[in-house]
């Protein structure tokens, strides 16, 4: 399943879309909008649900947790927080806390639906934001390079992050699949004339792929590096490195309480690392 707390998950499968059909420069932009139609309808389709180990660090907040998607919510076993860890007593508490509460259950999913939006709503402006070359061939990767389209006017405030960024796409030639994407902003952005968030040019972002299972890839780094504040996605830090591994595919029927019952089952990766 896409979920909607990581926007640039849609960016790098539209793009992904547009290289397998190796169109011509001048048509890159018509097959990118069609990459767009096609994420979304596959996005909607899939009910693919994962569980994984996750090490994100902000700098005023860093967890090492277990996290399974559900229908209902994602759920969370918290095993080590700013560095206090946790019993697992205390990580079964917070879990049996969060099912408890609908309210929290609510709140999460209600994230996920606003971030979705924005994506969905970026996603759309892809084929206009961007000029799209090719950075050429090595081995079993193909390069694309993107910058921004002088002629585009960003329609939201949401939008004008795609006004600044430029970099460069890795594609696995043999899958047609993302293998990076890496980009940074040429100028400063702002929001709202600066009142409701402003980015500096330099900021950088690297999000790294991998194929987890036989067909199957997903977003295992995402390095976010801005200087500024950004008042957009509830769940993208100026300042964040996001790693996730030993994923797992698991039951798209699963419930939160089967989900609890599960991660109960796992150990701590970090402390065999």
């Amino acid at each position: 399943m896409i979920r909607g707390n990581r926007w640039i998950a849609f960016l790098i499968m539209a793009v992904s879309f547009a290289i397998a059909h190796s169109a011509p420069a001048q048509d890159l932009r018509q097959v990118v909008q069609e990459a767009v139609t096609t994420e979304l309808t596959a996005g909607k389709a899939d009910q693919t649900h994962w569980l994984y180990y996750e090490m994100d660090k902000k700098p005023n907040n860093s967890i090492l947790q277990w996290v399974a998607e559900t229908p209902e919510s994602d759920l969370h076993r918290v095993i080590e927080e700013n560095g206090h860890r946790f019993s697992e007593a205390q990580q079964q508490e917070r879990m049996d806390r969060f099912l408890k509460d609908r309210g929290a259950q609510s709140r999460e999913r209600k994230k996920q639906e606003d971030d979705l939006k924005q994506t969905v709503d970026l996603l759309n402006l892809l084929p206009e934001a961007f000029l799209w070359t090719s950075a050429g061939e090595r081995s079993a990767e193909t390069t694309l390079h993107f910058k921004p389209d002088p002629k585009f006017r960003a329609p939201s405030r949401e939008a004008r992050i795609l006004s600044g960024v430029e970099g460069d796409l890795v594609l696995n030639t043999a899958q047609h699949r993302i293998i990076s994407l890496k980009g940074q902003l040429i100028h400063d952005v702002k929001f709202g004339g600066g009142l409701l968030g402003e980015l500096k040019a330099g900021g950088n972002f690297d999000i790294e792929r991998r194929e987890v299972s036989q067909g199957e890839w997903q977003i295992t780094e995402t390095h976010v590096h801005f200087a500024g504040r950004m008042l957009l996605f509830k769940s993208v830090s100026e300042q964040e490195d996001d790693e996730k591994s030993a994923f797992r595919q698991i039951p798209s029927s699963l419930s939160l309480d089967r989900a609890a019952e599960t991660l109960l089952q796992l150990g701590d990766l970090a402390r065999n690392q």
